[in-house]
């Protein structure tokens, strides 16, 4: 089977995220989605990139990897790393990130040419002074860059 990487609106990366992600919803906004597909079109994984969500990484020249998801497709989460960093530099953005729960490998992003940062995160957004409801996964996570 050949997959290709093929262009995807927002509104459609987010219906294939809700269909296949384990843990994420779909997002609210993004910089750009692509996707890849099967030699009949078919969609078989999404990446939407967006804003990094910590905000001091949001620096202008950074964009954040915030779902890569597919439906199990075979070398399909690596061609979309690799599509999404060609993408991005492609827009002028010096840096993509990334982030995975420990339990995720990390094969595909190592395909790619991807590079483990280390831990990152691990604790509740919610704060006294801006109130809010966790609803991914809030264990620590582990830091990918392109």
């Amino acid at each position: 089977m050949g997959l290709t990487v093929t262009p995807i609106n927002l509104l459609e990366a987010n219906a294939f995220v809700a269909r296949h992600h384990r843990h994420h919803k779909p997002v609210p906004g993004a910089k750009f989605a692509l996707a890849v597909s099967d030699e009949d079109g078919a969609v078989r994984g999404v990446a939407i990139v967006g804003r990094p969500v910590a905000r001091m990484s949001d620096n202008g020249w950074t964009l954040e990897v915030n779902r890569c998801c597919t439906d199990g497709a075979k070398n399909a989460c690596s061609m979309l790393y690799g599509a999404a960093w060609r993408a991005a530099r492609a827009l002028g953005y010096r840096r993509l990130v990334t982030y995975t729960l420990p339990e995720e490998g990390g094969a595909s992003l190592r395909a790619a040419g991807w590079k483990l940062l280390g831990q990152a995160g691990g604790g509740s957004w919610d704060r006294k002074s801006r109130p809010r409801v966790d609803t991914a996964p809030t264990q620590t996570k582990l830091a990918w860059e392109a």
